[in-house]
């Protein structure tokens, strides 16, 4: 694996691009991994993310049962994956299974993450029962983050030099993607 950790106050940055992102939980044992695209920054110091996740899911309960969460950023080449998630575990028992997700832990953290991701996020929930209730607005501070070197060095992105299935995906409808496209920078 190619992971290295990154600094919780560059840990908006594996996000703040827009990517759809997989959100994986546990609690009492069970573990689940749910596709989302709503999923953004919300602060960096500390480090805070928001992810909506709706009253109908699996995930939620474990999220709101175990107090912790996590976001994978995945690939463009596990598109399939990131479809497959998106199935409800409620219809589909073995979902995780049967997609071929291989699921891993970091030492500290009892939260699942999906092998083979570009960057993960682990959060500890800030329950803000008012926004989960009534948006399905998930807040969570970021306890933790990595991301493959390949892609992600000293803080920022670098997909201008890689292959299109090392990009991160932008879930439009419809099983229709969209890749992360090449960088422009402006001088301030």
């Amino acid at each position: 694996m190619f992971l290295q950790p990154v600094p919780l106050e560059k840990s908006f940055r594996l996000i703040n691009h827009g990517p759809t992102v997989m959100v994986s939980a546990k609690h009492g044992g069970v573990e689940n991994v749910m596709s989302a695209s709503w999923a953004c920054a919300l602060d960096f110091s500390p480090a805070r993310v928001t992810v909506v996740i709706d009253k109908s899911t699996f995930t939620r309960p474990l999220i709101e049962g175990s107090g912790q969460f996590a976001l994978q950023v995945p690939f463009a080449s596990q598109a399939q994956l990131v479809m497959a998630m998106g199935e409800s575990r409620k219809h589909n028992q073995e979902k995780i299974h049967q997609a071929g997700a291989k699921l891993f832990y970091q030492d500290g953290f009892d939260v699942p993450l999906v092998q083979g991701c570009a960057a993960y996020l682990v959060c500890r929930l800030l329950p803000e029962p008012h926004n989960q209730q009534a948006y399905d607005l998930f807040i969570g501070e970021v306890l933790a983050a990595w991301a493959d070197e390949r892609v992600f060095r000293q803080g920022h992105w670098h997909f201008d030099d890689v292959d299109d299935s090392l990009k991160t995906l932008h879930y439009v409808a419809g099983g229709q993607f969209y890749l992360t496209g090449k960088s422009r920078v402006v001088a301030p």
